[in-house]
Parts: C-alpha cells; structure tokens; sequence
C-alpha cells in the first residue's frame, strides 16, 4: 500500500518572481498558507474596475476568496463574474435555444435531489477550454454541514516526489464526463452525449494560463487514463494516475470553507479542486452559482 510521505512540505503561495500585492479596497486574512483568504470591507453589489483588479489579483494569489455577509441578488453575481468572462451554465449540452446567460444559477439539494459533489474535481476538465473560475454564494444551508473543501494543486505539483514529477511531466491525461457521477446521472443517453462531447487531453502538468505556474491537472472525476506523446496509455497508468489523483486528498494543500448564508466564494477553476461534502442529507441546501466560460 502506498502511503502519504510524511514530514516538512514545500508550501509555495506565489508564482516565482511575483511580490505579494498590497490592498487598498480590502482586508485579507488568510485562512492557510498557499490558499484562501476572507476579504473584508468590501461590497460584491457594484464592484467597480479598481475594486475588480484587487480581486483579480487576489484571486490569482490567494486561489480560493471568501467574502462574507453579501446579500446579493443573482443579477448582482452574474455582474461580478462577467467581469472575468462570459457565463456559462455549466450544463454538459446547453440548449443552443437559450439567451446567453447574465444571472447566477439558482440551485437546490434536498431529500429528493442529493448533492453529487463530493469528490474531489476541477470543474469542466472534460472541455478543451475548463471554466475560468467559478463564484458561489449560499442562501440557505443546513445548521451544520455542507462545507466546501479546496486543494490547491499548485502545491501538489510542487511535493511530487523528484522520480513521480519527472515522469509526470513528460505525460498527457485523457479527460471524460460519462464516468462516475454524470455516467448515472445521464445514463439513458451516453453514447449520444458521448459523441457530442467526446475526450479530451490535457498536459498533467498544466501551466495556469495567467500566472505560467505549473499545476497538477488531473482529477478523479474526470481523468481515465494517462498518455505518453504518441497518444498510447502507459503500462502503469491506472496506479499511477491514483497516486496522482490522490495528491488531492492532502490536509497541507486544503482550505475548507463553512457557509453562512450570504457568504460568496470566488475560486480559480485553473488552479484548484474542490469537494462539497455530503454530510447534510436529506437537509436542504440552496446556492446560486455563476461560472466563467473557458477561453
């Protein structure tokens, strides 16, 4: 059995070459060493551009920001993300009907629709373009439970042992949405889904698009196998893909968030994984989510 190594590890916040910033608009607490922080004094109702580039900036330090009491409505929200970019709806086929999308998502768990995100993913990796980042903002949460969990994947790429990086660096991973979860929930029509939205492949260790900083980009809710540079899946790809997706599990790379309600968290989709604990149920839980279309 393969275990964790234990002992000292490299915790690394910024790129290399990056000072950390200093805020004007806000407070920042750090909530762990390389990722998340509460912001205070601040309003998320109508961020203008220097108040934006402040959160860019800490966005892209800091991965995971938690910003607390926000009673924003979803137009409010959707105005905030589409400051970063278009909007997604995070649906696997969107209706091509459909207006482009300008509000957060409301959306319910509850005794008849269970939560399904407690894995640990990065959203959308199963696209040549994942999300941007994604901001969520909880209404009504159960009395206890229902946390989020973050891993900063920055970290984990950073304490790969020497050999694992090394080999890790030289593959590609293959990503695909009908496993796991999304294979249940859409299992009436997989093969049509599947060939609308087929796999893709993305580099393990993938540079964030802004900052350059190399990441672990595989995940065990959308990666199935690892690929050399002709395509071909390695000999020892399935163990080695689980000890890469398991670097996620790591207490040192997390942050964990408890809602309240009117509590908004922005999180670099490029960057981290994330886990919403299922612990609640049957208890209702309802959230508004505004998405930020890759590309």
């Amino acid at each position: 059995m393969r275990r964790h190594p234990v002992g000292p590890r490299v915790m690394r916040r910024l790129p290399d070459g990056w000072e950390p910033a200093q805020f004007e608009r806000f407070e920042v607490s750090p909530v762990a060493p390389t990722i998340g922080a509460e912001l205070s004094g601040l309003s998320l109702e109508h961020v203008d551009d220097e108040l934006f580039a402040e959160l860019d900036r800490a966005l892209l330090e800091w991965k995971v920001l938690i910003v607390r009491d926000q009673p924003i409505d979803v137009a409010a929200q959707g105005a905030l993300a589409r400051r970063w970019g278009p909007l997604t709806d995070d649906q696997l086929i969107p209706n091509p009907g459909d207006a482009a999308q300008t509000d957060a998502i409301t959306f319910e768990r509850n005794d008849i629709v269970a939560g399904l995100e407690n894995m640990w993913h990065t959203d959308g990796t199963f696209r040549e373009q994942p999300p941007v980042c994604t901001i969520l903002r909880a209404i009504e949460i159960p009395e206890v439970g229902g946390d989020t969990l973050f891993a900063d994947m920055a970290a984990a790429w950073d304490n790969l042992d020497q050999e694992l990086q090394g080999r890790a660096a030289a593959l590609s991973a293959r990503h695909d949405w009908s496993i796991g979860a999304y294979a249940d929930k859409y299992g009436d029509e997989l093969d049509k889904l599947r060939a609308e939205v087929p796999p893709v492949v993305h580099p393990v260790a993938r540079p964030h698009p802004r900052t350059g900083r190399l990441t672990l980009f595989v995940n065990s809710g959308f990666t199935t196998e690892l690929i050399d540079n002709h395509g071909q899946p390695i000999d020892d790809g399935d163990e080695m893909l689980h000890r890469l997706c398991r670097q996620a599990e790591i207490p040192e790379y997390h942050c964990r968030v408890r809602w309240a309600p009117n509590t908004v968290v922005i999180w670099d989709n490029q960057a981290v994984q994330h886990y919403g604990a299922n612990d609640y149920y049957p208890t209702r839980r309802i959230m508004a989510r505004a998405s930020v279309s890759g590309g």
